[in-house]
């Protein structure tokens, strides 16, 4: 199943369409995604896994792969460096971000499909869909969703299914 995210900024279930919080660069085609852009690309991406701040909150309920997130978990944005955008355990030579954040934001984190099948140096790393911060504001290029919104969204999603990022 597709899962759409507009780039008005909202989220479809098949019932009723919920607030999104996306780049504060606003959104690019993924051919033009760059590292630090700001920027939310648009296409189609598998949900490959999820990650969850334990001692925050439960497994979140989900046929997806969980896992929790550890102090040590991080994810490398350095293009030149051979693991970029993948998970990394710090410390970490090359830039990294840091998966086990003091704000909520990644209290559950969605792993998305972008720039992995493998990863191209520059194109963009670390494309979440994760939990929202205040009033949706914008993030540095992931999909945020409330976090009652993405429990719900854990809770249908299955195997195989995308998230389509798209105009409006």
């Amino acid at each position: 199943m597709d899962w759409l995210v507009t780039t008005d900024g909202y989220f479809t279930f098949p019932d009723k369409r919920v607030r999104a919080a996306l780049g504060r660069s606003g959104a690019v085609d993924e051919s033009q995604k760059r590292e630090g852009d700001g920027a939310t690309p648009t296409g189609a991406y598998p949900v490959r896994r999820v990650l969850y701040r334990a001692d925050r909150g439960e497994c979140p309920s989900t046929d997806l792969p969980v896992r929790p997130i550890h102090a040590d978990d991080g994810w490398c944005d350095a293009p030149e460096d051979p693991a970029y955008n993948r998970p990394v355990r710090k410390p970490y030579a090359a830039s990294h971000e840091d998966l086990m954040r003091e704000d909520e934001l990644y209290d559950i984190i969605l792993v998305l499909g972008h720039n992995d099948d493998p990863p191209q140096a520059g194109r963009g790393s670390a494309i979440f869909l994760h939990c929202k911060r205040g009033d949706y504001e914008p993030t540095e290029g992931c999909v945020a969703l409330a976090r009652e919104d993405v429990k719900r969204f854990l809770s249908e999603v299955q195997p195989g299914d995308r998230v389509v990022i798209k105009s409006a």
